[in-house]
């Protein structure tokens, strides 16, 4: 832990580690950290002149968020400080020299920024503006390294950074220093039990979905339905119809019979099998493998009409959304009327649909009701349409 202290500290410890040696080494010398100039006083000049990325913990800290936005570890920034050490004092006793001499021992014997080190910078900071740093309580170490320069980059350095004349230096690489935000994570309880489960992959396959009565039979409000297919049977078997989960009756390998629920509408359905595995301590059903997905047409049938209202009553419900059309064709034998009438939206569910006479000549009509283009079936005797009927006076 390391929190946005952790920078300056680093730099203030090195600057008292340094201003130790140097001040013994040669006398009169003296540690400083500002921006180097063409002059200073003697000693060595500790300058902070690069941030980068620590190419080896950059990524350590990742992911920080979940997908709703909250913490899910504390964020923090691994980074290598980079620092120009110059030297200053009189170039005819060699002071420079012997200032980086000294420096350099230093460095190589005691590369390591120990914790004691660290709580001592704190401490020894001028108006305890380092108060609050927590780097000395980090398990990684702060380390020095030697950075060799080359001719151009130190043209580059004090040509154009610093814009100044050049005095002896060398750089140093402090690595690596942690500064974590301040966000604290929830953590959440531990795994308390931890289960594998490994099962075959068997994804089960519809190949026809038909009513119990045969592939010729249309499939209406209360039919068995069919499904064929292989590999269908699993530990739990359900089958999704439109969303609503049912149990079927009977199931193998190749065959599944279910009655449909009342809860269905008239028109296209979507069905698909379900396998699902028992997993858990007690063991609980948790969705596995799906099949194929399959559609068929739920056709709507009339249960009856009022012959006074003309009110047609229709299985199953008919949701306030959906589309209905009333079709009627007048049985007679020559020029037969037809007529198609497109209904308003409801307001509610209803089983009961009334006929819109208005406009509709005097007449007895086969009638039909086409729910989401789903449409009822017609009564057949001898061979000919015989209802459901309605009488328009």
């Amino acid at each position: 832990m390391s929190n946005f202290l952790a920078i300056a500290t680093v730099t203030e410890a090195l600057k008292q580690m340094l201003d130790a040696t140097v001040g013994r080494d040669v006398p009169g010398a003296n540690a400083t950290a500002v921006r180097p100039t063409e002059s200073g006083d003697k000693g060595v000049n500790i300058y902070l002149y690069q941030v980068s990325s620590n190419s080896s913990w950059r990524n350590e800290d990742l992911p920080t968020r979940r997908d709703d936005s909250t913490i899910a570890q504390r964020p923090r920034a691994a980074l290598d400080l980079h620092y120009l050490l110059t030297f200053y004092g009189e170039e005819a006793h060699l002071e420079p020299q012997r200032l980086l001499g000294s420096v350099v021992a230093t460095l190589h014997a005691q590369p390591v920024l120990t914790r004691q080190r660290i709580r001592d910078a704190i401490s020894n900071a001028e108006n305890g503006f380092l108060n609050g740093s927590d780097i000395a309580e980090e398990i990684e170490l702060v380390k020095f390294t030697s950075i060799p320069l080359s001719l151009e980059e130190l043209y580059n350095l004090w040509s154009g950074f610093f814009q100044t004349s050049y005095s002896l230096s060398v750089a140093y690489q402090a690595s690596v220093v942690f500064v974590e935000g301040m966000e604290i994570p929830q953590r959440a309880l531990p795994v308390l039990e931890r289960s594998l489960y490994v099962v075959t992959f068997r994804q089960p396959l519809i190949e026809q979905v038909t009513s119990q009565e045969g592939s010729n039979h249309s499939i209406v409000f209360g039919s068995t339905l069919v499904i064929r297919g292989k590999r269908l049977r699993g530990d739990v078997t359900r089958v999704l119809i439109g969303g609503t989960e049912v149990e079927p009756e009977e199931v193998n390998e190749t065959q599944i019979s279910l009655t449909l629920p009342e809860s269905l509408r008239a028109g296209v359905q979507s069905l698909q099998v379900v396998h699902q595995i028992m997993m858990g301590t007690p063991p609980e059903a948790h969705r596995g493998v799906e099949s194929n997905v399959a559609a068929f047409v739920l056709r709507p049938t009339i249960a009856s009409i009022d012959a006074t209202t003309k009110v047609v009553n229709v299985s199953p419900t008919i949701g306030q959304r959906q589309r209905v059309v009333i079709l009627l064709n007048e049985l007679a034998e020559n020029s037969p009327a037809a007529y198609t009438l497109v209904l308003p939206s409801r307001d509610d569910d209803t089983n009961e649909i009334p006929i819109p006479v208005s406009g509709v000549e005097a007449g007895t009509y086969l009638v039909r009701v086409q729910v989401d283009g789903a449409e009822s079936l017609l009564d057949v005797e001898d061979g000919s349409y015989a209802g459901p009927t309605v009488v328009i006076e």
